[in-house]
C-alpha cells in the first residue's frame, strides 16, 4: 500500500472526519501512486488516519474512502457495491411514497463515495464521476448501479462526467451510455403530480434539478392568484409548479432556447395554462422590466453555479447582488423573493449578507420568512459542511 504522510499538526481535520486531504498538508509520499489509486493516509507520527483515493493533479490530493477502525477493509468491488446499495436503500421510502420516481441515489461525500453522484430518473441512472477515485472505479460503480434490486429496476446507466471540476482533477470529460439499453424516446419523470422531460444528454447537471424538489412544492403552495416571475427557469421546475398551484400568471426567463423548448413541452404535457416564456439574458431582461415598471407578487431567482470555489466568490457576489437588487425592485408591496445560490464557494452567511445588501440598495424593507435547502435525498455530512451547497432565502417585502 502506498502512503501519504502528513506534516506535523496537519491531521486535525481528518481526526474530525473531514474527508479531504489538501496537497499542502502532505509532507511526503511513500510509493508511487497513480491517479485514483487507493492510499493510506498517516499522521507525521505514523498513526493510521484513513484510506483515500489519490489525485496528483488536484489541490485536494486525496479523498477519503474509509476510516479506522474499518480502514483495514479492502477498497474493492464489494466495497462499492455495499456503499451504493446502502445509499440507494436510504432513498427507497421517498420512491415508495409515489410523490416522485426521481431521486439522488448517491450524494458524494455524504454517502461515503467522494466525487460520485448518481441520480435516478425512472429506470435510468445518470452518474457523474467528478474526482480521480470515482474515475478509477468507473466500471465497478456502473455495475453496482445496474445491480440494484427492486424497487429500483435500473434499465441503463448514463454518464455525465462533463463538469468543469474534472479539469481540476486532470480528467477529460466523459458522456454517454455506460450500461444497459439505449433510450428510444424522451425520458419522462414525475414530481408531485407533474411530468417533466429530463435532458440527460446535454442538460444542466444530470438533467434536472432534483435538489429543488421541496422548494418547487413551497412555491406551488403560495402561488394561487399570484403573478410569478421565474428567472433562470431552465426546464420549468418552478414555473410549472406555480401554474399548478393556481398562479394568475407566470413569466419565465432563460438564456437557453433548448431549455425553454423543454419547458414549453413540459407545460403542454401537463395541460397547464399559457405561460410567457422569454429567451434572453436574465439581467438585461430584469432591467427592462424595471424600466417598464412591471411588477410581480413572487420573484424566483435560481441561477446556475456562479462560484464553484471560494476563489470565485467575490465576482459571484456582485452578480448575486445585482440579480437580487433587481428582483426586489420588481416586487409588489408584500411580495415574496425566493432566491437561491447553488455555489459551493458562497457560504450561507455570505449569501444572506449579499441579499441583505441588495435589499438595502433597492430601498426596500424585507424579512426572511424561511431558509431553503436541498431536498432530503441530498444529505449533508456533519463533518463536511461543504456538502450544503444549495442555499435559499424566502424574503417578504413590507406592505
Amino acid at each position: 500500500m502506498t502512503c501519504l504522510i502528513l506534516k506535523p499538526g496537519r491531521d486535525k481535520s481528518l481526526k474530525r472526519r473531514h474527508p479531504w486531504v489538501f496537497s499542502g498538508a502532505v509532507a511526503r509520499i511513500e510509493g508511487a501512486p497513480q491517479s485514483g489509486d487507493t492510499v493510506d493516509v498517516r499522521s507525521a507520527e505514523g498513526a493510521m488516519l484513513a484510506v483515500a483515493a489519490y489525485s496528483p493533479k488536484s489541490q485536494i490530493c486525496a479523498r477519503v474512502w474509509d476510516w479506522p477502525p474499518y480502514a483495514g477493509r479492502a477498497i474493492d468491488d464489494t466495497f462499492f457495491k455495499d456503499r451504493i446499495a446502502t445509499a440507494a436503500q436510504a432513498r427507497a421510502s421517498l420512491l415508495a411514497s409515489g410523490l416522485t420516481n426521481a431521486a439522488r441515489l448517491v450524494h458524494g461525500e455524504s454517502d461515503g463515495l467522494p466525487g460520485v453522484i448518481a441520480d435516478l430518473y425512472g429506470d435510468t441512472v445518470v452518474v457523474q464521476l467528478l474526482a480521480a477515485g470515482g474515475e478509477r472505479w468507473r466500471d465497478v460503480i456502473a455495475d453496482a448501479l445496474m445491480a440494484l434490486p427492486a424497487p429500483f429496476n435500473i434499465a441503463r446507466v448514463w454518464e455525465r462526467s462533463d463538469a468543469d471540476v474534472r479539469e481540476l482533477e486532470g480528467l477529460p470529460p466523459r458522456s454517454g451510455l455506460l450500461r444497459g439499453d439505449a433510450l428510444t424516446g424522451p425520458l419522462i419523470v414525475h414530481e408531485y403530480g407533474l411530468q417533466f422531460q429530463v435532458a440527460i444528454e446535454a442538460g444542466h447537471k444530470t438533467g434536472y434539478y432534483l435538489d429543488q424538489r421541496d422548494n418547487h412544492m413551497f412555491l406551488k403552495e403560495i402561488a394561487k392568484d399570484k403573478a410569478v416571475l421565474d428567472c433562470f427557469c431552465y426546464s420549468g421546475g418552478f414555473a410549472l409548479h406555480a401554474l399548478a398551484g393556481g398562479a394568475q400568471s407566470v413569466t419565465a426567463i432563460d438564456s437557453s432556447d433548448p431549455a425553454l423548448a423543454t419547458a414549453r413541452a413540459n407545460a403542454t404535457r401537463n395541460h397547464l395554462p399559457k405561460t410567457e416564456w422569454i429567451e434572453g439574458d436574465v439581467f438585461q431582461t430584469l432591467r427592462l422590466f424595471r424600466d417598464q415598471n412591471r411588477r410581480f407578487d413572487i420573484v424566483v431567482l435560481d441561477p446556475p453555479k456562479l462560484a464553484p470555489t471560494a476563489a470565485h466568490a467575490e465576482k459571484a457576489a456582485r452578480a448575486y447582488k445585482d440579480a437580487n437588487l433587481l428582483g426586489f425592485k420588481l416586487l409588489n408591496p408584500g411580495g415574496v423573493l425566493m432566491t437561491y445560490s447553488c455555489s459551493g464557494g458562497v457560504s450561507a452567511d455570505l449569501f444572506q449578507k449579499i441579499v441583505a445588501g441588495a435589499a438595502l440598495d433597492a430601498g426596500v424593507n424585507a424579512r426572511v420568512e424561511a431558509w431553503h435547502h436541498a431536498a432530503g435525498d441530498h444529505p449533508v455530512l456533519l463533518s463536511f459542511p461543504e456538502g450544503e451547497y444549495l442555499k435559499g432565502l424566502v424574503c417578504r417585502l413590507s406592505t
